[in-house]
């Protein structure tokens, strides 16, 4: 068998040239496909980042029944068995207690409905990093009776740091809730459709201001890492009441963000069949020409006597060692443009102002990274050594048909 490598590898380089086409086109192969699929990843985990871990967390805990009716009347007072969670359940580092409602905002002659989240500032900070996202101003602190809002907001209205913003709504159980109060900050989403519509003022002042003293309707669960998310969840469900409580995931909030994500896959599939079926071709074609050229060989050493089994196993062989050759290397030609995607991200705001807006219509920042994952190499260079040990079936076919005088006219 030493033997037999030895010969397959010495006969790779007698044709340098067509053994640089052949490991070539695999090259290409795995490049594209690397590329690829890393930056359809890499968008749809940024799309995913941008509305659960800008605002929503990977999941939540509310009275039963509130995400159906998203109504103040739905809020709770914090047990102690929810509030000792975090110190119980591991990979569970915190919970996140909001006060979530819609208000009617007004300043000078511009109205419009906004969300108003009650929040912990501390809290929310170590969840969704939101002090990080400051353009303009200061992070509320906790008795501050000021409030944190979008960019959007800010140029909705045309506010700016120290204007008043008046809130008219509807608080706990029918309490007349109204407030005026000063911007502090403006925070920039990842989502634009999030920074269109939030303002953010500190719990106390938020329950005060609905009559909702020591109530929230939304707890946000810090997990960090989202493989986790599954196992935090069923942990959740066993140590509270869920006849009083849903627990839901980030999937379970917003199936239509998944439903997208997998209909955007499902097409994905479809151009990456088409070109792996490209692919094909292009090695097939390549080990075609190299059967072709190597027909009067094939067919002076079966006329000497070498058996056709041998010779069609140092064929394969030699297909075998183009096909790592080509796709170890399309691997290591594509790490590189895969971390340059990654840390320089495709974006539309710079390219196309239209495509930007449609993204934006559909709540996603228009910024696509490559996703740097490990399995996505693994299995795009897999494929394609499969495809080219499959392809090299050919020439071993080619090799069991062959008349040996008539391969040796032509």
């Amino acid at each position: 068998m030493n033997t037999i490598f030895k010969i397959a590898w010495r006969n790779i380089w007698r044709n340098k040239r067509r053994t640089l086409i052949t490991a070539g086109s695999i090259f290409f192969a795995v490049l594209l496909s690397v590329v690829m699929m890393s930056i359809q990843k890499g968008a749809w985990d940024k799309m995913v980042d941008n509305v659960v871990n800008f605002y929503f967390g990977y999941g939540q805990i509310h009275d039963k029944g509130y995400w159906d009716e998203q109504t103040i009347d739905r809020s709770f007072a914090l047990s102690e068995e929810i509030n000792a969670l975090p110190g119980q359940i591991e990979n569970l580092d915190n919970i996140v207690p909001r006060l979530e409602t819609f208000a009617l905002g007004s300043h000078q002659k511009n109205a419009y409905v906004v969300r108003v989240t009650g929040f912990d500032p501390e809290r929310e900070d170590q969840l969704t990093e939101l002090s990080s996202r400051l353009t303009a101003g200061e992070y509320p602190a906790v008795d501050d009776k000021a409030i944190l809002i979008g960019e959007g907001v800010a140029e909705k209205f045309k506010l700016g740091i120290n204007d008043t913003l008046v809130l008219i709504g509807q608080g706990y159980h029918g309490v007349n809730a109204a407030g005026k109060y000063a911007v502090k900050g403006i925070v920039r989403f990842g989502s634009p459709e999030l920074n269109k519509v939030m303002v953010y003022l500190p719990l106390a002042e938020a329950q005060r201001m609905h009559g909702a003293e020591g109530l929230v309707n939304s707890l946000a669960l810090d997990i960090k890492d989202r493989r986790d998310v599954p196992q935090v969840l069923t942990d959740i469900r066993a140590s509270v009441d869920t006849s009083a409580y849903e627990i839901m995931s980030w999937e379970e909030m917003m199936p239509e963000l998944l439903e997208a994500r997998e209909v955007d896959t499902a097409g994905n599939v479809i151009i990456l069949f088409i070109l792996y079926v490209i692919i094909t071709f292009g090695i097939f074609g390549t080990i075609l020409m190299m059967a072709k050229e190597r027909e009067y060989e094939f067919g002076v050493l079966t006329a000497i006597g070498m058996r056709r089994g041998k010779l069609g196993i140092i064929i394969w062989i030699e297909t075998i060692i183009l096909g790592l050759v080509g796709a170890f290397a399309g691997l290591l030609g594509s790490l590189p443009i895969v971390i340059y995607l990654n840390r320089n991200p495709l974006n539309f705001n710079e390219m196309s102002e239209q495509m930007a807006e449609t993204y934006e219509n559909f709540g996603f920042e228009p910024i696509f990274p490559a996703a740097i994952s490990p399995e996505i190499f693994f299995n795009q260079t897999l494929i394609v050594i499969l495809i080219t040990t499959v392809l090299a079936l050919y020439p071993l076919l080619k090799i069991y048909r062959l008349k040996p005088v008539e391969a040796m006219r032509a």
